[in-house]
């Protein structure tokens, strides 16, 4: 196995997130397919083979994690890991088919039981955090992608994690439900200021955090693959027209400033709420100022202004790699939980 390159496969509920590392420990290639598994088990099945066509996979070995069982599609998570294996198993070759599940490490797919489901489901945080604890030993893992925030502490090449469930992280806040693509507005602030004003927030989808990071020049385009609130286009000016709905008002050109700052002020709070789950989850640790928070996700942005907020060094994911240029433009950071999965099953097998 360690002549062939290997893929890692993070199977997302929004997402599908692919990373190809080769027998020399290299990110060759990394790709990310849209991917509305709430609506179909096609959706899955037309955006692997969308990414098979592309890496012309052949001889590889395969590495899969998941949280997309949580979509409202399967009946419950068990039958959400049961399903997606399936479909997994029916696109990739079943001998050269690894699964994460978590604490009890990887398994062949075809020794895949009932049993195992619940250490299956939703484990991919796992894998980034512990590729990025054995390659730094200790710091904070922070991982800010389109839907949700991961906070893990590391320490002494292991990750720390109180939960390990979505609802069991949920309550120790190593998980946050919210990201800077996907989340609805009226999820991240209740009011906002306006012209030196405090303003209510509706309680209407009329607009996501895409839209927030587009008007303040933060968004990269690439990582944005999901439809807007309204369906209409993904400019500067239909942003700051769907964040102006948020408090029933109209958008007027002339007025792009306003809705900058208006952005501006949304960002700052956004940012606080993940600092303020930060700061919960290092409290009682014993990590040193000089220990460095590792930034992942298409968020890792935030990451570096939470860095420097909290006076501790800055560690992008994509240095804990050795990378050949990327044609797609995406980074190892972009798809942390893939090239990790990826990276440690080579290790292993």
């Amino acid at each position: 196995m360690k002549q062939t390159n290997m893929i890692g496969w993070d199977i997302g509920g929004a997402h599908i997130k692919a990373a190809v590392i080769n027998s020399s420990n290299e990110v060759v290639a990394i790709y990310q397919q849209p991917c509305p598994l709430w609506k179909g088990l096609r959706y899955l099945q037309a955006a692997v083979t969308q990414i098979l066509h592309e890496t012309v996979a052949g001889d590889c070995y395969h590495a899969i994690t998941m949280t997309g069982e949580l979509v409202d599609l399967f009946k419950d998570r068990e039958d959400g890991v049961k399903q997606i294996m399936t479909s997994m198993t029916q696109l990739l070759p079943k001998n050269r088919c690894l699964v994460f599940a978590g604490l009890s490490g990887f398994l062949e797919a075809e020794r895949v039981e009932v049993e195992h489901y619940n250490a299956i489901a939703s484990a991919n945080w796992l894998a980034s955090a512990s590729f990025a604890a054995q390659k730094v030993g200790s710091g904070i893992f922070v991982d800010i992608g389109s839907t949700t925030t991961d906070i893990l502490v590391l320490k002494n090449e292991s990750v720390l994690a109180e939960g390990y469930t979505d609802y069991q992280r949920l309550i120790s806040r190593e998980l946050l439900y919210t990201g800077i693509i996907r989340t609805a507005v009226m999820a991240v602030v209740q009011t906002a200021s306006d012209q030196g004003q405090e303003i209510g927030i509706m309680a209407e989808y009329f607009a996501t955090m895409a839209d927030v990071y587009r008007v303040t020049g933060e968004l990269n385009e690439l990582h944005d693959q999901t439809d807007t609130a309204d369906g209409a286009e993904k400019t500067l000016s239909a942003s700051a027209r769907r964040l102006s709905r948020m408090i029933g008002s109209d958008f007027n050109p002339e007025e792009l400033l306003r809705w900058q700052q208006f952005a501006e002020n949304i960002r700052g709070q956004h940012l606080q709420k993940i600092q303020n789950a930060f700061d919960y989850r290092i409290k009682n640790e014993d990590l040193p100022n000089s220990s460095p928070i590792i930034g992942a996700g298409v968020g890792r942005f935030l990451v570096k202004y939470l860095a420097q907020r909290t006076e501790r060094p800055y560690l992008d994911f994509t240095e804990l790699f050795l990378t050949s240029p990327l044609q797609t433009g995406l980074t190892a950071a972009d798809c942390a939980p893939a090239v990790a999965v990826a990276c440690l099953a080579r290790a292993i097998y």
